[in-house]
């Protein structure tokens, strides 16, 4: 198990009320279940679910986020942006 940092940007800041959270997990998905899990507001999993994620600046993939954690990890929640 290892740290896993979750920064929240805009419209994902508001929906998790903070602007960082951390977990213990093994995967970078076991560590999204736990915050979801953390987050039980519909409101909340909606936004998750239509971010990007980049994980340790790595845009995520199934298989990256299934990887098993080698150390502490970052993940940027990025909510989609309206504008230009």
């Amino acid at each position: 198990m290892t740290q896993v940092t979750f920064n929240f940007w805009a419209g994902a800041r508001a929906a998790a009320q903070t602007p960082s959270e951390t977990v213990e997990a093994g995967t970078v998905a076991e560590a999204l279940d736990a915050v979801l899990t953390r987050h039980d507001e519909d409101r909340f999993t909606r936004v998750i679910r239509a971010s990007s994620l980049l994980v340790d600046g790595i845009s995520a993939s199934e298989a990256l986020l299934r990887r098993p954690l080698e150390g502490p990890t970052v993940v940027e929640v990025l909510p989609p942006f309206a504008g230009g």
